[in-house]
């Protein structure tokens, strides 16, 4: 079944090699998006990246076996997904959201970051055989994964619409997209809210919801600018990126990825009884009270995803 993780990889991927090669809009050295605007975001290898000092009491809440190795052996996804995590214009340094975070938590600790991509289901191969000591790639906290990992909470997870840009319409419930048509990718939960939202809207006497779908992600763009569809639902890191880079759409609505069961968050994941989600959680509290978490977030288009504290195994998407 596909997952929004992939659609977030193909779209994301497909949209930003798009923006590199053509429009003007952009510098294929260093930058994507209108120049001379605040919407610019650099995507060359040389990163400025946001840095932070050791916090000693945060540091002793580190296993004495890690601190002493020195590093934190960190796993993320090798999906090309921006603004969360892909290639610079080198083709071989990771960028984006997930490694500043991550890299701000491993200097609060005193430790050095050390990143290894694997596929997605290895991240979580690599956290049963201890591996990873932790995992920053875009989880969401699960029912289900609960019994298997600990989570250290650093961001929301949210869904989005996107529209053309100066679209006047709000998307704030079913009745907002009542009659109207917004491509949906298959197997999403972003899918299954809407196909809840149109019985909802039939049931109350309004016209349900036209559902559409394409074989290739880059025509969901391409049928948003044409007027052949009025939205797209799709993952808010993804519509965000879009928006701040491309500078022709905007995002009408935000909504948890749980839908209306439980807000959807994002966290730091290490494997349970590790020892290291009370470490992950305090580092996370410490750079969301000096600002630098906040910087993260700005320079990647994601504030609106920001949280006020780390939480530790909130309740997360209950189980299918």
């Amino acid at each position: 079944m596909k997952t929004r993780r992939t659609l977030v990889t193909a779209v994301a991927a497909l949209t930003a090699s798009a923006l590199l090669g053509g429009c003007g809009d952009g510098d294929a050295q260093g930058t994507v998006g209108s120049k001379g605007t605040k919407n610019t975001i650099n995507i060359s290898p040389d990163q400025h990246r946001i840095r932070e000092k050791k916090v000693e009491s945060i540091a002793a809440k580190v296993p004495a076996r890690i601190r002493e190795r020195g590093t934190l052996r960190l796993g993320g996804s090798a999906d090309a997904s921006p603004p969360l995590g892909f290639y610079a214009t080198d083709d071989k340094t990771r960028i984006g959201s997930e490694i500043d975070i991550a890299t701000l938590v491993a200097d609060t600790l005193g430790l050095k970051p050390d990143f290894q991509t694997v596929s997605w289901e290895n991240l979580f191969v690599g956290l049963d055989s201890s591996k990873f000591d932790g995992v920053f790639s875009n989880v969401t906290v699960t029912e289900e994964r609960k019994e298997k990992y600990d989570f250290a909470t650093y961001r929301l997870d949210d869904l989005a619409f996107e529209a053309k840009k100066g679209t006047s319409w709000r998307v704030r419930g079913p009745e907002d997209v009542a009659g109207r048509t917004i491509a949906v990718a298959s197997g999403t939960n972003q899918e299954k809210i809407l196909v809840d939202w149109s019985k909802e809207n039939e049931k109350a006497g309004r016209k349900p919801v036209h559902i559409t779908y394409f074989q290739k992600d880059t025509d969901y763009y391409l049928a948003l600018q044409s007027g052949r569809i009025d939205a797209y639902f799709g993952p808010n890191p993804t519509s965000a990126y879009h928006v701040a880079s491309a500078g022709q759409t905007q995002v009408i609505g935000r909504f948890s990825g749980g839908g209306g069961q439980v807000q959807g968050k994002i966290a730091a994941t290490t494997k349970k009884g590790s020892g290291l989600v009370d470490a992950y959680a305090a580092a996370i509290d410490h750079v969301i009270k000096d600002g630098s978490y906040a910087k993260v977030l700005k320079r990647w288009g994601l504030s609106s995803e920001a949280v006020e504290k780390s939480e530790i195994n909130p309740p997360g998407l209950p189980k299918p």
